[in-house]
């Protein structure tokens, strides 16, 4: 069979330039390489390794950050994925002012960069009088830091479910009305739990940017990973080693996130058979009805 290509068949002495042009392209690639190491050779020999595979570098430095890293990025999803839902039911409500007042708040905190979002919660806890009372100062670097996550990823997760809901077929919509339920029902019950399964895989990387977006707590002094590394690098002879592991440790944990939440999505859809929450399992299994039936439902509930 032929194929079709959008270039010429390379002949012998076109393969032959392709081969030399690699090969010296590998070439300087190891060259860059070598040059690279080279030049950071007193940041990466035994010396420089060697303070960081200790008892106390682990202990004091490395450990501690990562319970914090892990903490706030746990306490923002928690919080972020109750805002986001709250702020998703409030878009699509049927109240005009509630609708208008969501959708502010979301787009105004998309808007903002999570750093702004941080600075904005830290320094309101540092010089509006009611909060730099209530607040405990070694807390005020984590709060500011779960407080930004929180109102950014909310919104990023509330226009999630919005778009899922919306990406929906409009029967499941017609079909939950024909069995006697109301609008908002019908999105809390029907439409509301196959747009979380839907959108799962967007909802898990946004899971990821929240673990990686904690660094940024680095700026108003919150003891997170990318703080703790650089407190144990402070004398700037092993900077580069030290970053190095910090990097890796936030690769597994957001390897193992992502793991875990693949995990999660693959059990709720063995749970539900592979499929998305079915009219029976919203009405208990009390109403079925053919395609027939369903349309003369729909439209006596339309004329209603």
């Amino acid at each position: 069979m032929s194929t079709t290509v959008l270039f010429d068949v390379p002949g012998p002495k076109a393969l032959r330039r392709h081969r030399v042009i690699g090969i010296v392209g590998v070439l300087i690639g190891v060259a860059l390489i070598a040059a690279l190491i080279y030049g950071l050779r007193s940041q990466l020999g035994w010396d420089a390794w060697s303070a960081i595979f200790t008892g106390q570098a682990w202990a004091d430095y490395f450990l501690p950050g990562i319970v914090n890293t892990v903490q706030a990025a746990a306490a923002a999803l928690i919080l972020a994925s109750l805002l986001g839902l709250v702020l998703a039911l409030g878009r699509m409500s049927f109240v005009r002012p509630v609708r208008w007042v969501c959708s502010v708040l979301v787009e105004f905190f998309r808007a903002v960069p999570v750093l702004m979002a941080m600075l904005f919660f830290y320094y309101l806890m540092v010089f509006a009088e009611p909060f730099a009372t209530l607040v405990d100062p070694s807390l005020k670097g984590l709060v500011g830091v779960i407080a930004g996550l929180t109102f950014y990823n909310g919104a990023v997760m509330a226009e999630l479910l919005r778009a899922g809901v919306s990406s929906l077929p409009k029967g499941q919509t017609e079909a939950g009305l024909a069995i006697g339920l109301s609008l908002g029902q019908t999105r809390r019950i029907i439409l509301l739990p196959q747009a979380i399964t839907a959108m799962m895989p967007a909802l898990v990387s946004q899971l990821v940017i929240i673990v990686k977006d904690t660094a940024l707590g680095y700026i108003i002094t919150y003891p997170e990973l990318l703080r703790s590394a650089t407190n144990l690098s402070s004398g700037g002879t092993n900077i580069i080693p030290v970053f190095l592991v910090a990097a890796v440790l936030f690769i597994i944990i957001n390897y193992t996130l992502s793991r875990f939440a693949e995990h999660l999505q693959d059990r709720m859809r063995k749970r539900r058979g592979g499929k998305a929450v079915t009219i029976e399992e919203a009405h208990q299994g009390s109403f079925l009805a053919d395609e027939g039936a369903l349309e003369e439902a729909v439209d006596q509930h339309h004329h209603a």
